[in-house]
């Protein structure tokens, strides 16, 4: 494994130990970790993919199984899947375990699709998209239940990201718009930091919310109800 490839999962792990140990919500720091379980998964999944030479296919089996064994352990464990109130330091590492897994099994997925399936990195772009709009259809017209449908919709967004990321940095001679890993990288970071300061500021606007209450890694609580995550779903 490289230099970069420690550095990135280390930086992983750091933000996540300091979120872990955090007593109230914090958006920059929720969303370090955040970006930095998508570096880590990346390089994760570039590590599976070529240098254990598994390839794209073999990959994304390998983490969809670990993805589904995660859900199923979490649901087993705890009793429900929905994060709606994720609190207490056992489920808030089973909640990143998961990001983490679904973020490796994103790039994989979506570097199995823009480069094994044929459908190049606007191909798979569209397929995601698509899919993810037919999961919205079901979520507002149909009884299915919600939290499935939202941890559908979370898993596409990885794969999502990967391809539209790739059709932005790879040269117009791979099918790619050719504006390289820097302006794209700079663009997206903007866009997310904007969105970030956004919704921290107008916090009665955000989706129902979710995570912690004042748990230390020890399970200790001091009693003060402090919610630390904003659940992107309602149950």
């Amino acid at each position: 494994m490289s230099a970069t490839s420690l550095i990135l999962i280390s930086v992983f792990l750091v933000s996540l130990i300091i979120q872990l140990r955090a007593r109230k919500f914090m958006p920059a720091l929720y969303w370090t970790v955040i970006v930095s379980t998508s570096t880590a998964g990346t390089t994760i999944s570039d590590y599976m993919d070529r240098s254990l030479k598994l390839g794209y296919a073999k990959g994304t089996l390998i983490l969809v199984s670990l993805l589904v064994s995660a859900l199923v352990f979490w649901k087993v464990k705890f009793g429900s899947i929905s994060i709606a109130m994720v609190s207490g330091f056992e489920l808030e590492l089973m909640y990143w375990t998961t990001i983490l897994c679904s973020n490796t099994l994103g790039t994989a997925l979506g570097d199995y699709l823009s480069d094994s399936s044929g459908l190049g990195f606007g191909g798979g772009a569209l397929l995601i998209s698509s899919v993810i709009a037919v999961i919205a259809l079901l979520h507002f017209r149909t009884s299915i239940n919600k939290i499935v449908l939202f941890w559908a919709a979370f898993v596409l967004t990885r794969p999502l990201g990967a391809t539209v990321g790739d059709l932005f940095t790879k040269p117009h001679s791979k099918g790619g718009l050719g504006f390289g890993t820097y302006g794209a990288s700079a663009v997206l970071l903007g866009i997310l930091v904007f969105c970030v300061m956004r919704t921290s500021r107008r916090p009665s606007a955000l989706p129902a919310p979710a995570l912690a209450t004042g748990f230390g890694p020890d399970g200790d609580t001091d009693g003060d109800e402090d919610v630390r995550f904003l659940e992107p779903t309602t149950v």
